[in-house]
């Protein structure tokens, strides 16, 4: 007799600790926000009538403190990378026998694909490496009822057990997380990973996660694996962007474990308790950065989310136009998360607590402001450097001067530093030198995210899909469980 299925929507509805209903991101703005934002723009409009200068230099004030605030934070947060390592390690001797010692826990490994019939076999021949037990196991390629060439290449292979063809339906939105909830629906199993159409994973991946969940407290409801690019030396755009990473999973994600702050995951080789998932209700179907809304929830829900020492390979994107778009995606998905659960301030500083909301607000709202407003700082010291303009001195008085001074050079110079570390302890040291270029790479990250922001006002949901190249998996660094 068939399983029935798990109705991911009417399970939040009925939780009480949901608020205003879910999916949440369907809405950009709720009432009093889209009110705020109006009122914050025609004052901002009177004020310049009134007094322009004093309004200009009260801006730059709050402008400087937000940027000394954020770069102190992002520094505490590689400090305690680099001084308490949180990873969880795992020796070849840890993984001989089942935690229990008589059998794997059951694992469940969706992979959401669009268009991805060329990456595919590749995809297959990735999953098939893992070293975990095939009865126990179960991969499920979620494929959309109209992509035809991924459905005719899936079904040409003629794919046995554990692997299952899952039809998305054609529905609104066209996102991942919807072809997520749907794939998750059906079926028992003790815990589930979700990797990218060209992902290889480490082979021993599965059973590290499922050994660390069994060591872990209970609260533990997810464990992220760190991701890194088999591809790094394709150019000088892939070269910044594994350097990036490198900081990001090794440096970032662990200094905001360290603090017991909300970590938001990555989009991919993140392992669930599945019950737990499926009790939050899944992913928000229309937040177009679901992994980091997934995040929060579980860490507003009293859930804990751990880094584990295990690679999975991705490819990194080397167009930048293509880059563009991912970064653009990834950048307004941040802000429909911050959007949304700042629709409940209140609520939301009583969940989280005074010092987990300013993690929150620093991280999430933060990055964003910061890649906002970044160029007119990088226009505003260009032009004084070149031109000097009579007048603007009186918008940077001494201490405001001192701080603007401080994020400019030391921290360009402190990241910039901390990601030739990152890169040198993530096996691609030879890219370190690379950290003397990312304030370069950064202005990209400020054109994703003015592309990302007006995209929320425009087409708040359009999934901006990251293309994927054919690459065999043993042309891959990670084919093997190695390092580059």
């Amino acid at each position: 007799m068939p399983e029935k299925p798990y109705n991911l929507t009417q399970a939040v509805s009925n939780d009480p600790l949901a608020p205003r209903g879910f999916p949440q991101a369907t809405l950009v703005l709720c009432r009093w926000q889209r009110l705020a934002a109006w009122g914050l723009l025609a004052g901002l409009v009177l004020w310049a009538f009134l007094d322009w200068r004093r309004e200009l230099l009260i801006l730059n004030i709050l402008c400087t403190v937000f940027y000394l605030a954020t770069t102190l934070y992002r520094l505490l947060i590689i400090d305690l990378a680099l001084s308490k390592a949180r990873d969880i390690r795992l020796e070849p001797a840890d993984l001989e026998r089942p935690p229990d010692g008589v059998q794997w826990p059951r694992y469940v490994i969706i992979l959401p694909m669009y268009h991805e019939g060329a990456v595919l076999p590749h995809l297959v021949e990735s999953m098939r490496r893992l070293d975990y037990p095939a009865d126990r196991l179960e991969i499920r390629l979620l494929i959309e009822a109209d992509d035809e060439e991924t459905m005719s290449v899936a079904r040409g292979m003629a794919l046995q057990p554990p692997f299952r063809i899952v039809t998305i339906p054609v529905s609104y939105p066209r996102t991942k997380p919807k072809a997520c909830n749907v794939g998750i629906e059906d079926g028992e199993a003790d815990y589930l990973v979700i990797y990218d159409a060209e992902d290889r994973p480490e082979p021993d991946q599965l059973k590290k996660a499922a050994v660390a969940f069994s060591r872990m407290p209970p609260e533990v409801a997810c464990i992220q694996g760190k991701l890194n690019f088999y591809n790094p030396d394709r150019n000088i755009l892939t070269r910044c962007f594994t350097a990036e990473y490198a900081t990001w999973f090794g440096m970032s994600l662990p200094g905001l474990d360290c603090m017991h702050a909300p970590i938001p995951l990555g989009g991919t080789s993140n392992h669930f308790r599945l019950p737990v998932l499926r009790e939050l209700g899944g992913w928000d179907e229309y937040n177009v950065t679901e992994d980091c809304d997934l995040g929060l929830r579980l860490h507003i829900r009293g859930w804990r989310t751990r880094m584990l020492d295990s690679t999975t390979w991705e490819q990194a994107c080397h167009d930048p136009f293509l880059w563009i778009r991912q970064r653009s995606r990834w950048a307004k998905g941040y802000a429909q998360t911050y959007l949304v659960h700042t629709r409940d301030l209140v609520g939301l500083t009583r969940r989280l607590g005074l010092i987990g909301s300013l993690h929150f607000h620093l991280l999430i709202g933060g990055s964003i402001l910061c890649q906002l407003i970044n160029p007119v700082y990088w226009f505003m010291a260009v032009l004084w450097l070149l031109c000097r303009p009579a007048g603007v001195d009186q918008f940077f008085p001494g201490p405001v001067f001192a701080m603007g001074a401080l994020c400019l050079f030391a921290g360009n110079f402190v990241f910039a530093y901390t990601t030739a570390i990152a890169c040198v302890q993530s096996g691609v040291g030879h890219l370190a030198k690379y950290g003397l270029v990312m304030p370069f790479y950064w202005v990209m990250h400020s054109i994703g995210a003015w592309k990302g922001f007006l995209q929320l006002i425009t087409r708040p949901h359009h999934w901006e899909k990251t293309t994927h190249f054919s690459v065999p998996v043993d042309s891959t660094p990670g084919s093997a469980g190695e390092t580059p």
